[in-house]
């Protein structure tokens, strides 16, 4: 199953001293570990909105338990909100539309 994960929000900062530790402790070591799920295929396609502070990508997994599992283990897990979106892929959503379709036509005939 693919999933439309936004992570958003999170801490902002008070002084230049707590950018570094917030960037240095958690923002950095984020980017690392979307950056490892990539290479590993657990995100499929991904980035950050222009101009935002939200990570936006599509991952792979197969089932919502793997996928808390992922989103969990995320250095910012915890400091962001998470919005997760499962996606129907074409083919399935074109099958029962097809469906749709063959039943609608025998009930106009």
């Amino acid at each position: 199953m693919k999933y439309l994960v936004t992570g958003s929000g999170g801490p902002g900062f008070g002084s230049p001293k707590e950018a570094v530790e917030v960037l240095d402790k958690g923002i950095l070591p984020t980017f690392d570990a979307l950056m490892k799920l990539e290479v590993e295929k657990k995100i499929v396609a991904g980035g950050l909105p222009v101009g935002d502070r939200a990570f936006v990508f599509i991952a792979e997994a197969s089932s919502n338990e793997e996928l808390d599992r992922l989103l969990r283990n995320i250095p910012a897990w915890g400091v962001l909100k998470w919005q997760v979106t499962p996606l129907q892929t074409f083919a399935g959503r074109a099958a029962q539309e097809r469906e749709v379709v063959k039943q609608l036509k025998k009930v106009t005939r």
